[in-house]
């Protein structure tokens, strides 16, 4: 701190302090002091490259508090790797819903968690002040049906006494809003998004499997009286309601409200099927035909829908394109569920749970910790899954490698371990009625994209590290060769594995790391198919048959070797979903 403000005792050094914060990073708090220096009007920025010639210009104080944020920013535990600064939280009040919407969920409804394992309002409003002391700005209330939640007016007025929070919202199904839209006001709410799939009542009860159109259209007039301007979330399915585009668009003739079309998305448990997507570019054809005036609107930043308009419309229009042109470049959300798991991506099946850290007695600086190895594990887009026709809601948790010693301890204990499991009956699936070894029919099977992961460990002596290290053993190259023989095993599954199915496999890979200060070899495998029955075996026979060929390779050093933690690590596709081990 004190060499920068020697530097600004004169304006001719400015320049040179202005290009040095650029590149700055481990003294983020002297940077931050850029808004108070005196002599920015006066000074000139100059590029850090010695190849180019300075150029000189004025720095505004806009200038200024834009180089002032954007390094802040760099150092915060909301910035992921890829530089985007998380300033929009959304948070899930509850698993449950007044309304069956078909693309949403099965027509039976979803298991339901213990209010006991769901967060309290404390644990909602003590979570919600860190994340905004670490720079959220805005918070939207989710579901299910956040309505459904009978402190939800308290839970907005608590929201908006935390200083530093511009803007509390809520998404609804609109079924309760004339009941509860003025209290909510009352209490803060700045913001109501309303999904809404159909204009036609007995539409409405199709796509809900429940009464209510007439409602929700009464709470949308009310909303508009009460000088809000409702989004409606409108998600669009071919062949099924998008029939009704036009209708949408001219809703918004008299109506100051924005109809959002939302691309049809994967969940666990919609029956995902591509031929229902309606692309943005379809729906856009199909307004133009009719409204050969649509104007294209300016958007924000971090505005997830591209905006139109009809002219002299009240309202507006907007297109949300999360599968043809998606927007996560700019993305700016995280997402909390429930039962208090961290979500960085909608598409990821990640999870981090923050509520078993909060009873554990998690410190506050440790969660901030846990939060910010969250963000820096999010994916550059929609968490490298674009490909998968299923999305699973299994949890786990990240843990990155700058946590503290106290973190990883307290993410070993047994309060954080989460295992997968399933309600299927029980029982051995490769025995028949008679007792016998049978080979499972997977005939009934869909064909699915399904991926499995596994580990394994193999602990050697420092003088096998070392012969390693150097590529001294007389076998030759011991990682690369443990690697291709992973590979061939993992083909050859079926041969050694009785009543393992003969199964197409599209991708293998093998990883062999050595730990030296560990004095072990880590091994990873991934292997990937699409057909009727999952990878697991070839993914752990992978791994198993690399340790035995390390162990090949080193016995004429030692036999003191051990090999341990065989194990599947996750798994994704087919009928039970995804897995992941802790």
């Amino acid at each position: 701190m004190s060499l920068v403000k020697s530097f600004l005792k004169t304006p001719d050094v400015c320049n040179k302090v202005i290009s040095s914060l650029f590149v700055m990073t481990n003294n983020v708090k002297a940077c931050t002091n850029l808004k108070n220096l005196k002599h920015f009007n006066s000074c000139c920025f100059f590029t850090t490259s010695t190849n180019v010639k300075p150029v000189h210009q004025p720095v505004s104080e806009t200038f200024v508090k834009a180089a002032t944020s954007e390094i802040t920013s760099a150092a915060s535990p909301l910035t992921d790797k890829h530089g985007r600064a998380h300033t929009y939280l959304r948070i899930s009040l509850t698993e449950r819903c007044n309304l069956r919407c078909k693309y949403c969920m099965p027509a039976g409804g979803v298991p339901l968690q213990n209010k006991s394992n769901l967060l309290t309002t404390d644990e909602i409003y003590y979570l919600a002040r860190i994340f905004v002391e670490q720079g959220i700005r805005k918070i939207r209330l989710t579901g299910g049906e956040p309505t459904i939640r009978t402190d939800i007016v308290d839970i907005i007025a608590k929201l908006k006494g935390i200083s530093q929070l511009e803007n509390v919202g809520i998404t609804t199904n609109g079924l309760m809003l004339t009941r509860l839209l003025v209290s909510m006001q009352r209490a803060g709410l700045d913001a109501l998004n309303i999904s809404l799939d159909t204009l036609k009542p007995e539409r409405f009860q199709e796509i809900t499997r429940r009464k209510g159109w007439e409602r929700v259209i009464a709470g949308i007039d009310l909303a508009i009286q009460l000088g809000y301007k409702p989004k409606i979330n409108c998600v669009l399915m071919r062949n099924f309601n998008d029939d009704e585009i036009c209708d949408f668009v001219e809703f918004t003739k008299e109506r100051n409200v924005d109809v959002r079309f939302i691309e049809y998305m994967p969940f666990s448990g919609n029956k995902w099927q591509t031929e229902k997507l309606m692309s943005f570019r379809d729906t856009l054809k199909i307004i133009n035909n009719r409204w050969a005036d649509l104007k294209a609107l300016q958007n924000g930043l971090n505005d997830t829908s591209k905006a139109y308009k009809v002219p002299h419309y009240k309202g507006q229009i907007g297109f949300i394109t999360s599968m043809t042109e998606h927007f996560c470049g700019t993305c700016n959300r995280l997402r909390l569920t429930a039962d208090g798991n961290l979500k960085v991506c909608l598409f990821g099946n990640k999870e981090f749970s923050l509520r078993d850290a909060i009873r554990a007695n998690c410190s506050r600086d440790d969660l901030v910790t846990l939060i910010g190895a969250a963000v820096k594990r999010k994916k550059k887009q929609h968490a490298g899954t674009r490909t998968k026709t299923h999305y699973s809601t299994n949890t786990s948790l990240l843990i990155s490698d700058s946590t503290n010693t106290s973190m990883l301890s307290l993410l070993r204990s047994k309060q954080f371990s989460k295992f997968y499991c399933t309600n299927s009956k029980q029982g051995l699936t490769h025995v028949d009625n008679d007792g016998k070894a049978s080979m499972v029919d997977v005939s009934h099977k869909p064909i699915t994209v399904r991926e499995a992961e596994a580990s394994a460990n193999v602990h050697v002596t420092p003088k096998i590290v070392n012969l390693i290290r150097s590529n001294n053993l007389k076998k030759g190259d011991v990682l690369s060769v443990a690697q291709l023989a992973g590979i061939l095993a993992a083909k050859k599954t079926s041969d050694l594995i009785p009543l393992c199915h003969n199964i197409s496999i599209t991708s293998v890979n093998v990883e062999a790391v050595l730990d030296s200060d560990n004095h072990l070899i880590k091994l990873k495998s991934k292997v990937r198919c699409c057909g009727q029955t999952g990878v697991e075996m070839e993914a752990l026979t992978a791994v198993t048959i690399a340790a035995l060929t390390v162990y090949d390779m080193c016995k004429s050093i030692t036999h003191n070797i051990i090999i341990s933690d065989i194990r599947l690590t996750a798994k994704s596709g087919g009928e039970r979903g995804s897995f992941k081990c802790i």
